[in-house]
This record gives structure tokens, C-alpha cells and sequence, in this order.
């Protein structure tokens, strides 16, 4: 356990009080639950989090008034097994700019925190877990590394007592089994989506991302129940108000968690570690999640012939798309698509790469460590080019990291696929040298 730890962490973290503490040591303890808290000083959220939080890992660990560090006993002879729900450890994974409002904030922490002077392993950590806002809390299992919870937030919401701990995700069938409405007020089993693909919509009336969208989605519903496919889409409302939500499930055509039934909104927000709306999730006919992207899917594909939005290894970018950007490091192949089929050319250069990539690491149940795109020659693509500061030149292979606000470049006459393949193995090993965004 300790080795992946370490990979993860490095080989020390620090208490509140600025005293060190070896990562190995969390082995020694059999911490069988690692959450990682991602936060700033300046952000009231984490502010109120950072409180609440402190109430919950004293209670989980049975004694709030134990510290952070190897534990009682740890260095003289063997220690006492530690109780189930005392298996538990954060660490704080902090944006801050200053460290002196790190220092203040970090002081009455009764967990860990990476060393305020690890900038590069924190943002790694917020590439690798895709972390889009503040406050973030995942759980991970200390052993396998593996994602238990996306959104630890509702986990001290919703279990404050730690009674559920480990908090392990659970299967989709069982998670949404109860009721399900009708706009018109009539009630089915979850049963009867077996056998169906299915999307699970999180949304609300007050959000007008999520009210364009919603109008762009009946339509698709529609396309797809008229081929013949066997789709069924679950509402689940983030409104204020269950007057908002009757409101605005009087659009949809298709059902709804009913809102009365907070608990299970709130685990199947946790199940899929929603961090922002709207989302759609598609998931086939088992439960398995086909897609996080439903959203860009519908909006790319408005005849829905793709569907089921299977993702595709290598996307063309586009306006419904350039989001993504910014959830973390991006290999960018910036071609001159007045050239009938450069662009295609280009994703089946790139395609066996990002496969190989994607494979490996979905082998390891994580999430790939680059996303991969081609830009043709658009309004998009230019003022990418205009914000990222790069040069006119086509083809031009690129990996931006907007988070980092870095940029690797690569401006050769001709790309191929051994060109990218090493491009993308240096950035990996971290061999390249970035440029400023």
C-alpha cells in the first residue's frame, strides 16, 4: 500500500503545526481510506467545509482529539489494530498562491496536507481526479488507489455519523430501485428500465445552460424512441423548490426521481460524482456507464445517429466540445482542414495512440491522463490559437494544459505517428519542458 501512496503523495506530508510525517507511515497504521480534500484559502466554501469536516473525521476516527500523524505507539513495537472506522486519512491538496494564507489556513487541520511547496504534485492530483471546483473531497481506497466516492461532500451531508463507511459505489439498479414519475403524474417501478439504455439527466429549471439543453434533449429522446431503440432518461432535479420542479418537469417526456425522495437524488449525485450541471450520464442496458459526456454527444449529434455516444477515442474539437479543455492535459493536432479530409487524416494518425493510452489506463480503472483532439480551421480553433498564443502553423501538435496554463509544443513539417507516440511518452515521463499559456 505504502508504494502507492507514496507514488501518489510523495514522501512526506505535514500537520496543521508544520511537523512531518512520512508517507509509509499511513501503511503502518492500516489506513484503508485516503480522502483527498481540494481547496483554497480564499474560497468561503472551503472556509464552512473545512469546519463541518473537522466534526466528521473526529467522529469517524472515534477520537477528535487525536492528531494526524503515525498514531500512538507507531514507533515502538507493534500497534494495536485499528478500529474499522478508524482506517480513514485526509489530505489537503490546497490552489493557494501564498503561503503564509496557506499556513493559516492549514494551522487548526486536524488531518494532513501536501507541502505547500509541492505545486507540481498538486496539480497532478487535480488533473489526475479531473477536479473542476472547490471545495472537492474524493475517497480513495488506500490499497488499489481506485475512486470509491466522487463526491465526499454529500457523504458528510448525508452520513454524518459514518455509518455507510467505506461509502463504496454501488450498483446503478440497486441505487435507483423505488418509484419513478410521470410529468402526468403516473408512477413505474425502477424495474422497468431493465433491458433499456438509460440517461441519467441532472438538472434544474434555474440554470439556463440546462434549459437550452433540455429542449435539445426532448428532441433527441424523441429521434431515438422513434428508431426503434429501447432509451428511457431519469430526471434528477437540482431545483430549489419542488413548485420549480414540477414546473419544469412539465417539459420532459420522460421520468423523474420524484423530488419528495432527497436521499436518492442525493446518492445518485454521489454514485456519479456530479460536480456540475447540467449533466447527462448514458449508461447501457447493465448499468455500466457508457458515457459522461451525454451532453456534448446530444448537442454534436443532433440526428442521434451515434447513440449510444460510445466515446470516441480521438474528437474533431468544436464549440459543444471545448469544454473539456479544461478538465485536464489535452494533445491538440492543429491541421489546415481547407484540405478535403486532413482533418479525418489526422484522427486516424492519432486514433492507435490515444487507444493504447486509454486501454492501459482503463485497465487500471482510472481515468485517461490526456484527452485528444484535432482542430481544423474555425472561429473555435483560432481564438484557441489567440488565447493559448500559439504560432499559425498547421500541422501543429500540441499538448495545453489549461489548468497549468502550460503548453508543449511540437512545430515539424510532418507529424507522424512515431512523432506523437514520443510526444506523448516525454510529456508523460515528464521529460518536456513547458511554455506559459
Amino acid at each position: 500500500m505504502s508504494g502507492f501512496l507514496e507514488e501518489l503523495l510523495g514522501e512526506k506530508l505535514v500537520t496543521g503545526g508544520g511537523e512531518e510525517v512520512d508517507v509509509h507511515s499511513l501503511g503502518a497504521r492500516g489506513i484503508s481510506l485516503l480522502g483527498l480534500y481540494f481547496g483554497c484559502s480564499l474560497s468561503a466554501p472551503c472556509a464552512q467545509l473545512s469546519a463541518s469536516l473537522a466534526a466528521f473525521y473526529g467522529r469517524l476516527r472515534g477520537d477528535a482529539a487525536a492528531g494526524p500523524g503515525p498514531g500512538p505507539g507507531a514507533g515502538a513495537g507493534a500497534a494495536a489494530e485499528p478500529e474499522p472506522r478508524r482506517r480513514l486519512e485526509i489530505v489537503f491538496v490546497s490552489s493557494d498562491q501564498d503561503q503564509r494564507q496557506w499556513q493559516d489556513f492549514v494551522r487548526d487541520m486536524p488531518w494532513l496536507a501536501l507541502p505547500y511547496k509541492e505545486k507540481h504534485r498538486k496539480l497532478k492530483l487535480w488533473n489526475k481526479y479531473r477536479i473542476s471546483n472547490i471545495p472537492s473531497l474524493i475517497f480513495l481506497d488506500a490499497t488499489t488507489g481506485k475512486v470509491v466516492c466522487r463526491n465526499g461532500l454529500l457523504v458528510i451531508r448525508d452520513d454524518p455519523e459514518g455509518l455507510e463507511f467505506p461509502w463504496g459505489p454501488k450498483p446503478f439498479r440497486e441505487v435507483i430501485a423505488g418509484p419513478l414519475l410521470r410529468n402526468n403524474g403516473q408512477s413505474l417501478e425502477s424495474s422497468s428500465l431493465e433491458g433499456s439504455h438509460v440517461g441519467v439527466y441532472f438538472s434544474a429549471h434555474w440554470c439556463p445552460p440546462c434549459r437550452s439543453l433540455t429542449r435539445v434533449l426532448v428532441e433527441s429522446y424523441r429521434k431515438i424512441k422513434e428508431a426503434g431503440q429501447s432509451f428511457e432518461i431519469i430526471f434528477v432535479s437540482a431545483d430549489r423548490s419542488e413548485e420549480s420542479f414540477k414546473q419544469y418537469f412539465s417539459e420532459m417526456p420522460w421520468l423523474a426521481v420524484p423530488y419528495t425522495d432527497e436521499a436518492r437524488r442525493s446518492r445518485l449525485n454521489r454514485l456519479y460524482g456530479i460536480q456540475g450541471i447540467p449533466t447527462l450520464i448514458v449508461l447501457d442496458p447493465q448499468g455500466e456507464v457508457i458515457t459522461r459526456q451525454g451532453r456534448v454527444e446530444v448537442l454534436n449529434d443532433e440526428d442521434c445517429r451515434e447513440f449510444p455516444w460510445h466515446p470516441k477515442p480521438v474528437l474533431e474539437l468544436s464549440d459543444s466540445n471545448a469544454t473539456q479543455l479544461n478538465e485536464g492535459p489535452c494533445l491538440v493536432l492543429f491541421v489546415d482542414s481547407e484540405d478535403d479530409g486532413e482533418s479525418e487524416a489526422a484522427k486516424q494518425l492519432i486514433q492507435p495512440i490515444a487507444e493504447k493510452i486509454i486501454a492501459k489506463y482503463k485497465a487500471k480503472e482510472e481515468e485517461a491522463p490526456l484527452l485528444f483532439f484535432v482542430a481544423g480551421e474555425d472561429d473555435m480553433t483560432d481564438s484557441l490559437r489567440d488565447y493559448t498564443n500559439l504560432p499559425e502553423a498547421a500541422p501543429l501538435l500540441t499538448i495545453l494544459d489549461m489548468s497549468a496554463r502550460a503548453k508543449y509544443v511540437m512545430d515539424v513539417e510532418e507529424i507522424t505517428p512515431a512523432i506523437v507516440e514520443a510526444f506523448v511518452n516525454d510529456f508523460l515521463a515528464e521529460k518536456l519542458k513547458p511554455e506559459p499559456i
